[in-house]
């Protein structure tokens, strides 16, 4: 169910959204990490990254509802104030995001070619380069822990600032090209 205040932020939840979806009544905007899209999404959704967002790309039908959502729904939240900020008067966002959409049944479409996203890609990486740090500075020398301490400093960085520069070099390699 949706009800929407004027000049707020406003949630729709999957049942509402699945409906309104059937009936060609909302643009939905997706604004996770092209990545992210392309691996997994909702048939129809338009691709405006958080990252990139700018309100002046938003497609302004009257007839439809605009719909913001990602895989949790905090970036889609995020979003939803840029939008208030610039003076949208009707801004929806999909409670729980995709993760919700997709724990009710609904269908999204799938590239099983798609390469893993970056967040996993990093994990993969940082996890590996740790384990081998560890590894190393126990049989080899243990001057190898450095290399465990670099990546969670890496991490920690990281989770603190909202930047990451492993996931920057990641998406450098040419199977994260989209």
């Amino acid at each position: 169910m949706v009800t929407v205040q004027k000049g707020k932020i406003n949630t729709i939840d999957s049942d509402t959204l699945k409906d309104l979806w059937i009936q060609d009544q909302v643009t939905l905007i997706d604004v996770r990490e092209p990545s992210e899209y392309v691996g997994e999404h909702i048939e129809g959704a338009c691709l405006i990254s958080l990252s990139k967002f700018d309100p002046n790309q938003i497609p302004t039908d009257s007839d439809k509802k605009i719909i913001l959502y990602c895989q949790s729904s905090n970036r889609s939240g995020q979003a939803a104030q840029k939008l208030v900020n610039a003076g949208f008067e009707e801004v929806i966002h999909l409670a729980g995001g995709l993760s919700e959409w997709k724990r009710a049944g609904y269908p999204t479409k799938i590239n099983k070619n798609a390469p893993i996203s970056i967040m996993r890609q990093v994990q993969i990486v940082a996890g590996s380069l740790v384990f081998l740090g560890t590894v190393l500075g126990t049989v080899v020398n243990p001057a190898f822990y450095i290399l465990s301490g670099f990546v969670g400093a890496g991490l920690m960085f990281a989770g603190i600032s909202g930047t990451c520069a492993m996931a920057t070099l990641l998406m450098k390699l040419p199977y994260n090209k989209v």
